[in-house]
């Protein structure tokens, strides 16, 4: 039986209390450091409480610095009643967990509990780690002494969470073999269930007045049916998802399906192991599972070229990727054979058995037709290439019927914040995307005086971002700027492909020029170490490209321009942006219009978002696009971007660094 909400008291009047909690002299002013009275934030809050207590939904937009976070823990730690709070990235999770609602919640004398939720990846498995030790898979030289780091914690952790053992990089490959994925978990079969950290979280979730959750985690658990959140949604009162920008990705991601070769290997390689160590007696275990590593291997093969991304409908019917995906379902449907023969010898064996034939079915039913429904909802089927992999998707053209079911119901508030929602004051974009026709929205801006803080600048004479010498021409427009700003500079790039010429080039130009500034590249080391790296070297440049646009918070001198070197537009052959543009031009709508150019607005705003953080931030975003200046729709574009002052005059953003060199020196001296 489904639990129903618990009741929430009613406040006798939300504005008067939000008011003198956000007020001068208030309780959060006394426990939080660096807390001011914010009008935007009150207001905001306002508009939260009123959602929450009327059990509504509320699409709330936040300019940097309305301090978003406590407008909306406030009113859900008081009056939220039980409370899923959903965030954009684990690192954004642990932040809300460890600091700021233990902030709020002291502020507030708020008696509530509080529970941190993740993926399963990210808790230690006990059976896991046992046979790890005992078989020693080990992939890497360096495995071997983070599986002894990773036996140590496992004595002293009381949550498992992978998170808290800083000596084992996250992206270690050891991690794969000591954690267990919905496929491998044995559940309450297993030895260690009643010591398994995926269910204490669980429990202490479901108990929990307040539960932090991640958007993968939201949409996974809850797509999947999987156990999690999909169990604590229907008691919850309130939901709130902040960094939503995120949602219809991430969405989209978890209401399609993916298949890969790589998950084929993965069973091969758990068969293999298991058919030896419980049945060596039962099947040519090798042979058995060589065919069928042959078949995923060649299938993958099909596509000579690195990196591919194709609808079926751009598959020629004569390629050798139909065929081979047949030889794979054969061998695959092989293999299964000989695990029915054998899967009473070992639960693990009769496990593999039935990942098997879960991923016979995908497989099967991915290879349909396109245009068959999801839901009630057209979806595209298309094919990815990387270095060793391939991966068949079906995702659907749109989550907002889908989306839509999982928001029926009993009713509950749901609210949607971020700094990047609206396009010029207006939702249209973001609403029609989630399915939120028709519910209220509205933004609060930043109190930042961006007119007096910063300066726009778009460089004049550049060629056009399609042409072959843009980069190095944006390269030669940046330098002096950087030279002026005196390092201090995020470079950040739309494709991988620009970030590694840009770093190319400027290692070269800080080499023979003498430029004292570090030099820090996405890829050479993690995002984390990268930013701490670049914080302390208070002179550093960051070339990055999505994963630096958004949720990062560097303060003060260390970051004084924001370059990007072209405005953020999907790639054109991207499947399912083709087939979106498609279905909405068939109703009559323009593609680049209705769903490209706000997308690449929302983004954009994200990527400019990182240069003023606080009241006294000063510095330039430089957009190097001349669509900017030169196409009708760049006016919409800047006109959405935060109101700094505008120049197209090199000598003008020099002398504004000019400037802020002699203010630095007037402080110091």
């Amino acid at each position: 039986m489904i639990p129903e909400p618990s009741a929430i008291p009613e406040p006798i009047d939300h504005d008067a209390e939000i008011d003198r909690l956000f007020g001068t002299g208030s309780p959060l002013g006394q426990a939080v450091g660096g807390f001011r009275p914010r009008h935007a934030q009150t207001q905001m809050a306002k508009a939260i409480a009123r959602a929450i207590g009327n059990r509504e939904t509320l699409i709330a937009e936040a300019g940097t610095g309305t301090g978003k976070t406590f407008a909306y823990l406030v009113p859900a730690l008081l009056w939220g009643g039980k409370v899923i709070v959903s965030t954009g990235t684990k690192n954004l999770q642990d932040q809300l967990f460890q600091r700021d609602i233990p902030s709020v919640r002291r502020a507030l004398s708020a008696p509530v509990s509080v529970a941190l939720l993740k993926g399963r990846a990210n808790y230690l498995c006990h059976f896991h780690l046992e046979r790890t030790q005992q078989n020693g898979r080990l992939t890497a030289r360096e495995d071997v002494g983070y599986l002894r780091e990773i036996s140590r914690f496992m004595k002293t952790t009381s949550t498992g969470d992978k998170a808290e053992l800083s000596l084992v990089p996250e992206t270690a490959s050891v991690w794969n073999l000591v954690t267990s994925t919905r496929d491998t978990c044995m559940g309450a079969e297993c030895q260690y269930y009643q010591d398994c950290f995926v269910m204490k979280a669980r429990k202490e979730a479901q108990q929990a007045d307040v539960v932090v959750v991640n958007h993968h985690l939201f949409f996974a658990d809850v797509a999947l049916k999987d156990t999690g959140v999909a169990e604590l949604l229907p008691a919850a009162n309130t939901v709130i998802f902040d960094e939503a920008h995120q949602l219809p990705e991430t969405a989209t991601l978890f209401f399609g399906e993916t298949v890969s070769t790589s998950q084929v290997l993965e069973l091969c390689r758990d068969v293999l192991a298991e058919g030896l160590a419980h049945a060596r007696d039962g099947a040519d275990w090798p042979a058995t599972v060589t065919v069928v590593e042959k078949a995923a291997r060649d299938l993958r093969l099909t596509f000579p070229q690195d990196v591919v991304r194709l609808a079926v409908a751009q598959i020629a019917p004569s390629s050798p990727f139909f065929p081979a995906l047949d030889v794979l379902k054969e061998k695959l449907d092989g293999m299964i054979a000989v695990l029915e023969r054998q899967a009473e010898r070992a639960d693990t064996i009769e496990q593999c058995r039935v990942r098997a034939l879960e991923l016979a079915a995908r497989l099967e039913a991915w290879n349909k037709p396109a245009g068959d429904v999801i839901i009630g909802q057209e979806s595209v089927l298309w094919v990815e290439a990387f270095s060793s992999s391939l991966q068949l998707h079906r995702t659907p053209l749109s989550i907002a019927p889908i989306f839509n079911k999982q928001r029926e119901g009993m009713p509950r508030s749901w609210i949607f914040t971020s700094a990047t929602l609206a396009v010029k004051n207006d939702f249209t974009h973001y609403s029609a995307q989630m399915g939120l026709w028709d519910e209220p929205a509205q933004t609060w801006p930043s109190p930042f005086d961006y007119g007096n803080q910063g300066i726009l600048y778009v460089p004049d004479k550049l060629p056009q971002p399609n042409s072959f010498e843009y980069t190095d021409a944006v390269i030669d427009a940046a330098l002096p700027v950087i030279q002026a700003a005196g390092g201090r500079t995020f470079f950040l790039c739309t494709t991988l492909r620009a970030v590694n010429r840009v770093a190319e080039r400027l290692r070269e130009e800080f080499e023979r020029n003498k430029l004292p500034f570090p030099l820090m590249v996405q890829g050479e080391a993690g995002r984390t170490e990268l930013l701490d790296r670049f914080r302390a070297a208070g002179n550093g440049v960051l070339v990055g490209s999505q994963s630096f646009w958004e949720g990062i918070d560097v303060r003060g001198e260390a970051l004084s321009l924001v370059i990007i070197d072209k405005l953020p537009f999907s790639p054109p052959d991207d499947p399912v942006l083709a087939a979106r543009i498609e279905a909405l031009e068939k109703k009559g709508m323009n593609g680049f219009m209705h769903h490209q150019l706000p997308a690449a607005i929302i983004n954009l705003k994200q990527g400019a978002g990182r240069l003023i953080r606080d009241e006294t931030d000063r510095g330039v975003l430089m957009i190097c696009d001349p669509r900017l200046i030169s196409k009708p729709y760049g006016r919409r574009i800047w006109q959405s971007l935060p109101p700094f002052k505008r120049t197209r005059e090199l000598a003008v953003v020099c002398e504004f660094f000019a400037e802020l060199a002699r203010d630095r020196l007037a402080a110091a001296g």
